[in-house]
């Protein structure tokens, strides 16, 4: 809570695109060093650009396996008393009779 209320004082007073411009950069380097130094500038420059795609494309495939595996765990398992459940005792449940059969 700290950290967002600093970070709310300091944007209030400096602009954060100057704030955040040597970090932008750096991140966007980490990029263009991994591409072949020899290349044409454009050409380099592109495939940075796909590399930065396929970086933020990773971070959101791991995201949905996340959420999904959250959600797996969270949904009621298949072995639970409700699974188990005969056909008698849902007729029984959904009449508030017992059901003749049973």
């Amino acid at each position: 809570m700290r950290g967002r209320i600093g970070a709310h004082k300091l944007h209030a007073t400096h602009d954060p695109l100057e704030i955040t411009a040597v970090a932008r950069a750096t991140f966007w380097r980490s990029f263009l060093d991994q591409v072949d130094p020899e290349l044409p500038e454009p050409e380099r420059l592109r495939r940075a650009e796909h590399l930065r795609k396929a970086h933020y494309a990773q971070l959101a495939l791991a995201s949905a396996r996340k959420r999904a595996k959250k959600q797996k765990q969270t949904a009621e398992p298949e072995n639970s008393a409700a699974a188990r459940m005969t056909l008698t005792e849902v007729m029984s449940d959904a009449t508030g009779q017992q059901h003749p059969s049973a």
